[in-house]
């Protein structure tokens, strides 16, 4: 049986959990994932909504400019304007007139952890693969000298105990939006309404942080699936309101399942 060591840590809200494939020396596994959850925690800081004293709370009260914030401010706002403009609008961290990247700091912050700090343990021999998992959504890595492959479920939403697909992953993402375990509450930013038409948007990408923007735009696109074709590199299931399935592969449509 395979080993699997497993660190987990609660920040930005949910619980990110790490997964090392393999048996890494107990020294660099710590500082790999001391590292890892420190960013994590940084980001949550730099970042969070509900901390009056993040740089973003400062922001938008007027007691802090991007340019005198954390560097990652300015970093993460051009990332999300240069997705706003690939999606063609789908996804904007400006609504309402208040710059919100919640929707990218995430997916973008687990990602940068993975690969900055725990991709240097697949160099060790025994280590086959390395993953973090934050809030459902994950990044993942393995060694080119290993057959270990992930196995990530995607989760019918309409029944949580269901699984409507299992994808193998070697080294890649997974990112999960919509409405089936906190309601509506991603905006349209055309329009500044919720979105409508897609119940569960799961999005497989070379990396978190266009898989979390495109799950979100999937979403915000809700019966028009013209996006797809406009992302390539990019794979996923949709589960529509009424229980219709669509599922594509680098960017095209493969299968429809009617409600």
């Amino acid at each position: 049986m395979t080993a699997r060591q497993v660190r987990v840590c609660p920040v930005m809200g949910t619980v990110a959990s790490i997964h090392v494939i393999g048996r890494a020396d107990a020294v660099a596994l710590e500082h790999a994932v001391d590292g890892a959850f420190r960013l994590l925690r940084r980001a949550d800081r730099v970042f969070s909504m509900y901390d009056e004293q993040s740089d973003i709370g400062r922001i938008a009260r007027g007691e802090l400019t991007v340019a005198a914030a954390d560097p990652w401010v300015r970093e993460v706002s051009d990332a999300c304007d240069g997705a706003e403009f690939e999606t063609r609008g789908l996804f904007s961290a400006h609504l309402g007139g208040a710059f919100d990247p919640t929707g990218y700091v995430k997916g973008w912050a687990a990602e940068r952890a993975l690969r900055e700090h725990l991709a240097p343990l697949l160099s060790e021999p025994a280590v086959q693969a390395v993953g973090l998992d934050v809030g459902g959504d994950l990044q993942v890595l393995t060694s080119d000298d290993s057959d270990w492959t992930w196995s990530i479920g995607i989760v019918d939403p309409a029944d949580r105990s269901r699984v409507l697909a299992t994808v193998p992953v070697r080294n890649g993402a997974v990112a999960t939006s919509g409405s089936a375990e906190r309601g509506a509450h991603i905006v349209d930013p055309r329009t500044g309404m919720p979105a409508t038409g897609i119940r569960s948007a799961t999005v497989i990408a070379p990396g978190l942080t266009r898989a979390d923007v495109w799950a979100t735009a999937a979403v915000v696109a809700g019966d028009d699936l013209s996006w797809i074709s406009r992302a390539p590199d990019t794979s996923g299931l949709l589960v529509g309101d009424a229980g219709d399935v669509h599922r594509w592969i680098g960017g095209v449509t493969v299968d429809v399942q009617p409600a």
